[in-house]
């Protein structure tokens, strides 16, 4: 079933069992995909999803980072209720382990040796981590092993 498939039958069933909170997040999701099939003039396929829930998971933790400087923690708590239903339809996320083996299989592949290389290796893990690793942490771990502070 594809991830936008099971988004409509998780709203119906959002509906059916009144969960207000999982149902507007849910929605937000729909709103988004709708926005992107617009905008693309494409039907939205798995990646294209993955992507759009991605760009969601991140601007959510931004908005949780602002309301707790903000002293806002009621907004905060509601953005973290939407992580929790967005990274549902999230595919599983690397552990560290094998987040650092990719990295260094990547470096391999690459010939990379210093600083000016980073965007070989983010050139090759971006497409074998995507949606199950956060590109901000990728991007650090790769500075780290290439040595780069």
């Amino acid at each position: 079933m594809s991830l936008k498939a099971r988004l409509q039958d998780d709203v119906k069933q959002a509906m059916r069992a009144r969960e207000k909170e999982r149902l507007g997040a849910l929605r937000l999701i729909q709103a988004e995909v709708s926005q992107f099939e617009v905008d693309e003039r494409r039907e939205a396929d798995d990646d294209a999803v993955l992507a759009i829930l991605n760009r969601m998971l991140k601007q959510r933790r931004d908005s949780i980072d602002q309301y707790r400087k903000g002293g806002r923690e009621d907004l905060a708590e509601r953005e973290a209720a939407e992580i929790t239903v967005i990274e549902a339809y999230m595919p599983e996320q690397l552990g560290d382990a094998e987040l650092e083996q990719m990295i260094g299989e990547a470096i391999a592949e690459t010939g990379a040796a210093g600083p000016s290389d980073m965007g070989k290796v983010m050139g090759v893990l971006k497409p074998r981590v995507f949606g199950r690793a956060d590109m901000g942490v990728v991007s650090q771990k790769v500075r780290t092993a290439l040595g780069i502070s």
